[in-house]
């Protein structure tokens, strides 16, 4: 019998793997980095098997070491594959978030969640003369924007909370603070659409939905100002509905429904 037919030697194969991205997890939530002892605390494993480990994801690039200062974080390769994987997001949703800010009058921006920010991989500016333009690369905190919001909202309640800092900084009167936050992401869970209400920028109001696709989750958020974004939120959100059902029609994922409808 050959190792590729072998049970045992495939099913040794898919451990490793998913030891693999166990560390990579939680190097992915410590950004900062961690210590052999702490990674090997944060996966279960024995300290010596994650050394393996990350020896292994090492001379792939996909791990660094922190050198002097001791520990290990993600490495170039892997930052390599999240740009790719963007490039790819990009290239697939571009028309759909133009239709959408075409239907909608406003702009929208298409966002991911890194560490507890918001990293914005594109946006569409509407062509209105009181409009928002949101830098792509801009990195606002998660908490105070709806686009992270409703990626938070996709976590459990732990690491949603585990994400963030214990106080978190009040940029306008109307941020939330860590327990008004989690408390709203229960109810964001529930409808599927977070809102921004003046929470990061004075003045700017943003809707947002969650998008889950084979090349991750990102957000989609209608950004506008408040005068405006009051009168139409219904209108934003029934567009976004719509634009991720669209989308994940073709990009693979098997939520077609509105979310928090069961039914359909």
């Amino acid at each position: 019998m050959s190792r590729d037919s072998n049970p045992g030697s495939k099913n040794s194969g898919i451990q490793v793997i998913a030891r693999a991205a166990a560390v990579m997890r939680s190097l992915g939530d410590n950004p900062k980095g961690l210590s052999l002892a702490a990674i090997a605390h944060i996966v279960e494993l024995p300290r010596s098997t994650v050394q393996r480990i990350i020896a292994a994801l090492e001379d792939e690039y996909l791990v660094e070491s922190l050198g002097v200062r001791g520990g290990f974080r993600l490495g170039p390769a892997f930052g390599q594959l999240i740009n790719q994987t963007q490039s790819d997001i990009i290239s697939m949703v571009h028309p759909f978030i133009c239709e959408l800010s075409l239907l909608v009058g406003e702009s929208v921006t298409l966002a991911s969640l890194i560490g507890d920010k918001i990293y914005v991989v594109e946006r569409v500016v509407s062509e209105r003369e009181l409009r928002v333009v949101f830098p792509i690369g801009i990195q606002p905190p998660s908490y105070a924007t709806s686009s992270g919001k409703v990626l938070l909202a996709s976590l459990n309640l732990e690491t949603a909370a585990a994400l963030l800092p214990e106080s978190l900084e009040k940029f306008t009167p109307q941020t939330l603070d860590k327990a008004a936050l989690l408390a709203q992401l229960d109810t964001i869970r529930l409808s599927g659409i977070a809102k921004d209400q003046e929470e990061y920028i004075e003045g700017i109001c943003s809707v947002a939905i969650s998008i889950n696709t084979y090349l991750g989750n990102y957000a989609i958020s209608v950004v506008a100002p408040a005068s405006r974004t009051h009168l139409r939120a219904d209108r934003f959100e029934t567009a976004l509905v719509e634009c991720k059902q669209n989308i994940e029609r073709m990009i693979g994922s098997p939520s077609l429904t509105r979310p928090g409808n069961p039914n359909g």
